[in-house]
């Protein structure tokens, strides 16, 4: 998608600003509103960006208004119509901003209410689907990877790291802390639930085939998590928000972190480390596919820090 930039800032910058913008072949138009900024006073400059120049033109706007109050909100735009200029547009390219990529796993992986309440709706269906039979244990499965956000915490502390941005990575690890301690923990309640209301046994558990695959992962459930965690990073990198559970139903994370859950509720700690071998292989999945493409992208594409 392309981008709009609504930018407020001192009416002493606005014309420098302006005379580097408007040459931007990337800049499809490009407005201002002389005076009409409150808060930061000062005007207002609207443009109509393509995604190839939009760090160009994010870089531009930091130079100039360095030391100065300014903002920048960016939008999506379904559309730019532009006869004169109708090839650029149809050849943009389909890639996020990082002030785009940390805003969206901020809001994603905040620890909220929200937040928790999600990871450990995850927890519970994903024990119900340790000890269910095949078809209503992949609904289960299949439902708790779109319901928990379990990526975008994880997939934080690479960005963190590829921006040296040592902040996002503090709060990626408390993300991800907070949210599958509580997601461990709710399944450590809901196997103990279905134990004593007589649902399940020990038996149930320790037999079911999804626990054997992921105690013993084959090359074959590796290669498909490797997948899913390239392709979540991707998807976070394009903007592609929506089919982010597409990445959690590849991997077994979830799954894996209830599967210790459950095995603390039985006693079962050889079950445990299992689980947790598998739960961390994912994990280091992540960070490493996520690490492996963000810095690829700024090598390669932004070239730039974020702005804040």
């Amino acid at each position: 998608m392309h981008r709009t930039l609504v930018v407020s800032l001192p009416t002493d910058c606005t014309s420098q600003l302006i005379s580097q913008l408007e040459p931007l072949e990337s800049v499809v138009s490009l407005s201002v509103q002389y005076r009409s900024s409150i808060k930061p006073a000062g005007d207002i400059l609207t443009l109509q960006v393509l995604n190839k120049g939009i760090d160009e033109a994010l870089r531009q706007i930091a130079a100039v208004c360095k030391g100065t109050p300014y903002s920048i909100a960016t939008a999506e735009q379904a559309s730019i119509i532009d006869p004169s200029q109708a090839s650029r547009v149809e050849d943009d390219i389909d890639e996020a901003i990082w002030e785009e990529m940390e805003t969206g796993l901020r809001h994603q992986s905040r620890v909220t209410n929200n937040y928790l309440a999600l990871m450990a709706l995850g927890g519970i269906m994903s024990t119900v689907g340790l000890v269910s039979d095949p078809v209503p244990q992949v609904i289960a499965f299949t439902a708790a990877s779109i319901v928990a956000p379990g990526f975008e915490p994880i997939a934080k502390i690479p960005l963190g790291l590829a921006l040296n941005n040592f902040h996002t990575v503090k709060r990626g690890l408390k993300s991800v802390v907070m949210g599958y301690g509580l997601l461990i923990l709710a399944s450590v309640l809901t196997f103990a639930s279905l134990r004593w209301l007589g649902a399940t046994n020990v038996d149930k558990f320790v037999k079911n085939q999804a626990v054997e695959m992921m105690s013993n992962p084959s090359t074959k459930d590796v290669i498909v998590s490797i997948c899913g965690t390239l392709s979540g990073a991707i998807i976070i990198a394009s903007y592609r928000r929506s089919i982010i559970a597409g990445a959690l139903i590849a991997m077994v994370i979830i799954s894996a972190a209830a599967m210790i859950g459950a095995a603390i509720a039985c006693g079962q700690w050889n079950l445990v480390r299992e689980g947790a071998e598998r739960f961390g292989l994912d994990v280091c999945l992540i960070i490493a596919s996520c690490y492996v493409v963000f810095i690829t992208k700024q090598k390669f594409l932004h070239k730039r820090k974020p702005i804040v």
